[in-house]
C-alpha cells in the first residue's frame, strides 16, 4: 500500500459540510483507508485576499492507487462538490491537494510531488505537523516539524484551531 498526505481546504459555506463530504467520499473508496486526520484550522486566505477565511486540515491515507490515480480521484471529488476554478487562489467549495505520496519526487504537467509550496504554507504545515511531525519531505531534506519551525512567524500567526459553533452549518 502507498502512503499519502492530502490537504483539504474550503471557504464557501457550509465549510464543515464540504470537508466532511470530501472525507466521506474518500472513505467510500475501497482503494483508500484513512489513517489519521488533523484538527481543523481556520486560516486567512493567501494570495487573493478578498474572500472568506478557510477551514483547512490534513489527512493521512493508505491507498492502492498510483499518485496520478489519486490526483484524478481528488479532482473528481472537487468537481462532485461543486469546485469552480474562476480566480486563482479564489473561493472554493473544496480543494484537495496531494502533499506527499510515499517518498516520490515527481514533476509532470498534471502533478508535482511533493507539493511545491507546502513548505511555505502554515495552513498546510500546522495540521500536517499534528499528524506527521517526523515525516521526511522528499527533495526538501527536512522533516515537517523542521519545516514548520523554519516558517516565518507571520505565516503562522493567524492560524487557529477551529471549534464548531452553533452558527456554523452542518
Amino acid at each position: 500500500m502507498n502512503k499519502a498526505y492530502i490537504a483539504l481546504g474550503t471557504n464557501i459555506e457550509p465549510r464543515i459540510k464540504y470537508l466532511k463530504d470530501a472525507i466521506s467520499i474518500l472513505e467510500e473508496s475501497q482503494m483508500i483507508q484513512i489513517q489519521s486526520k488533523s484538527s481543523i484550522y481556520e486560516t486567512p486566505p493567501v494570495g487573493y485576499t478578498d474572500q472568506a477565511d478557510f477551514l483547512n486540515m490534513v489527512i493521512e491515507l493508505k491507498t492502492s492507487l498510483t499518485s496520478n490515480q489519486l490526483l484524478t480521484l481528488c479532482q473528481q471529488i472537487e468537481g462532485e462538490l461543486g469546485r469552480k476554478r474562476v480566480i486563482r487562489n479564489g473561493p472554493r467549495t473544496i480543494d484537495l491537494d496531494i502533499l506527499v505520496y510515499n517518498q516520490e519526487s515527481k514533476k509532470t504537467d498534471e502533478l508535482i510531488l511533493p507539493h511545491p509550496r507546502m513548505h511555505q504554507r502554515g495552513f498546510v504545515l500546522i495540521p500536517l505537523n499534528e499528524i506527521a511531525p517526523d515525516l521526511a519531505v522528499p527533495t526538501l531534506k527536512s522533516s515537517v516539524s523542521e519545516l514548520l519551525q523554519a516558517l516565518p512567524e507571520k505565516e503562522k500567526r493567524d492560524i487557529t484551531q477551529w471549534i464548531q459553533t452553533d452558527s456554523e452549518e452542518e
